[in-house]
């Protein structure tokens, strides 16, 4: 079956939709779309309120101007797509469609300017004479009005609910208000019900019930629902289907053949789990901008960076490597507050942390880094906040000089970089977790396989760094001594499986020493 849909134009010079999140100017303009009206039959006919979390850019927007051009009836956006073969009803209903997208909520009434914004442009489209200036009161009256004057039950999408609440966490007093707004809105979905045939929400996060969905308790969250787990992203399967000319015109240009390109997208693009029977999906954003642009890059993560959450991350104290396996309940992963001081769920929900595992008996999830883009992607995040010089363009700290240290063997003059850039850290944003954390993520920023606790069978190294002709293996203290280190890696034999190792291996022990006066990185260095 050909999942890819292109009309009026050749195939092979495929147009790809970066960035489009209209679904007709998607098809009028003959761009590829990936068929996903499959899902709308099951939705239109259960008449039900749904929510939807999935990640930025994974296609939420386009899934919900798909179902805004179905529920108006437009038939002929549809021409030969799953939904065109199927037996629904497509008489228009009145659709009332609100964007969070699109503001700067960091603003005071930065909710409030975009609700009445939209709230207006829908009274004015069905002639509301506007009684109420609340939102709430507002949307209330819309939805009677809408109903009386079509004769048709309403349907309501609404799009990334909680981009006003999500990085407001500085900013308590203001969230609170917006939470307060947003719930009054929203409480129309349950009071209204009468006159709304389908309600969709989207979201990245999904906020505790007792804050903005305690009183709507007729809303499906189809987030971890197995039938509906690639309604957004795409499998490998429709990804070759689709764009195969694509991945060959990219192979060619990579000088290599079809399948070394498609391990490399699936490496960096795929990976992505929301229930546990679904299917491992792509980053729709990611593989539109790499056969578009003809190269494999982090896209995604260059769209915006989670700063808020690697902040907080940072301010906990939580050593990076240690995000990967952490196992959850499903009730944790799918709600959040602004006080939660575990990243871990809204990590999930936000798409830096994926489904690997489901044990069914315990009911535990065990999640893990969807993929190397946003593993590396969430990884400079968070040596921005720990060590920003290293991003400032005239730094004396730059990423290709650790890099070739590591790479030609040079691990004194790494060291002695690495003491230098500790020493320009800010006084109050050290501690014993940010020196492993540094030290850890320039290793792996620098393209080397970097094993935080490597284990053994006399126990666990701190780190193991590998590259094609070097091993270097590291111990750590702090305010102790590197003898001391240095007699844990030979005693506890850290080296005992680099034996026959063919590369040059290197033991580094490391003692990160510091006081009120003074702070310095004190090592040793042996060969094995």
């Amino acid at each position: 079956m050909k999942l890819c849909y292109i009309r009026d134009m050749n195939p092979e010079v495929i147009k790809y939709p970066v960035g489009i999140q209209s679904f007709p100017k998607l098809i009028e303009g003959g761009f590829a779309y990936v068929d996903k009206t499959r899902f709308i039959k099951s939705i239109a006919e259960n008449e039900a309120f749904y929510f939807l979390s999935r990640p930025r850019r994974f296609g939420k927007s386009l899934l919900l101007s798909t179902l805004h051009a179905f529920f108006e009836g437009r038939r002929e956006l549809f021409k030969g797509l799953a939904i065109d073969s199927m037996d629904v009803d497509w008489t228009p209903n009145p659709v009332l469609h609100f964007d969070f997208n699109a503001s700067d909520y960091k603003k005071e009434n930065g909710l409030e300017a975009l609700l009445d914004q939209q709230l207006r442009e829908h009274e004015e489209f069905y002639e509301i004479n506007r009684q109420y200036s609340e939102p709430a009161q507002r949307f209330r009256q819309l939805i009677r009005s809408a109903f009386e004057k079509t004769g048709r039950k309403v349907v309501i999408l609404i799009d990334e609910y909680d981009k006003p609440l999500l990085g407001l966490e500085d900013n308590e007093e203001l969230y609170e208000r917006y939470q307060s707004t947003l719930k009054g809105f929203f409480g129309n979905l349950k009071s209204m019900d009468a006159f709304i045939r389908v309600a969709f929400l989207t979201g990245v996060a999904r906020f505790n019930r007792v804050s903005i969905f305690s009183d709507i308790n007729n809303l499906k969250d189809i987030s971890l629902v197995d039938r509906f787990s690639d309604i957004c992203g795409w499998t490998e399967e429709e990804m070759v289907d689709s764009f195969k000319s694509g991945i060959e015109n990219l192979a060619r240009k990579r000088k290599e053949d079809f399948d070394t390109t498609l391990r490399e997208m699936r490496r960096y693009y795929d990976g992505y789990l929301f229930t546990p029977e679904g299917s491992r999906l792509y980053n729709p954003y990611s593989v539109l901008r790499a056969l578009d642009d003809e190269r494999i890059s982090p896209f995604w993560f260059a769209t915006g960076t989670p700063t808020f959450l690697a902040r907080r991350i940072k301010n906990m104290g939580t050593f990076p490597p240690d995000l990967n396996g952490r196992k959850c309940t499903e009730k944790s992963l799918m709600t959040i507050g602004i006080s939660d001081r575990n990243p871990v769920p809204l990590m999930f929900q936000t798409g830096y942390l994926t489904i690997g595992s489901y044990n069914p008996e315990t009911q535990l999830y065990q999640l893990q880094f969807p993929n190397y883009e946003v593993e590396i992607g969430f990884y400079e995040d968070i040596l921005g906040q720990y060590a920003p010089i290293v991003y400032a363009p005239d730094s004396p700290f730059q990423f290709s000089d650790f890099k070739e240290d590591l790479y030609e063997g040079r691990i004194d003059d790494f060291m002695r970089r690495l003491e230098a850039l500790f020493k320009d850290l800010p006084r109050e944003d050290h501690c014993e977790s940010s020196y492993r954390a540094i030290t850890y993520l320039l290793t792996v920023l620098c393209g080397t396989l970097s094993i935080a606790e490597h284990h053994s069978y006399r126990g666990r190294s701190d780190l193991e760094v590998q590259t094609s002709r070097f091993v270097y293996l590291f111990e750590f203290k702090y305010n102790r001594s590197v003898r001391e280190a240095m007699e844990q890696i030979h005693s506890r034999d850290y080296a005992g499986h680099l034996a026959v190792d063919p590369r040059q291996v290197f033991l580094i022990g490391v003692n990160y020493m510091e006081n009120r006066e003074s702070r310095a990185l004190q090592y040793v260095i042996e060969k094995l």
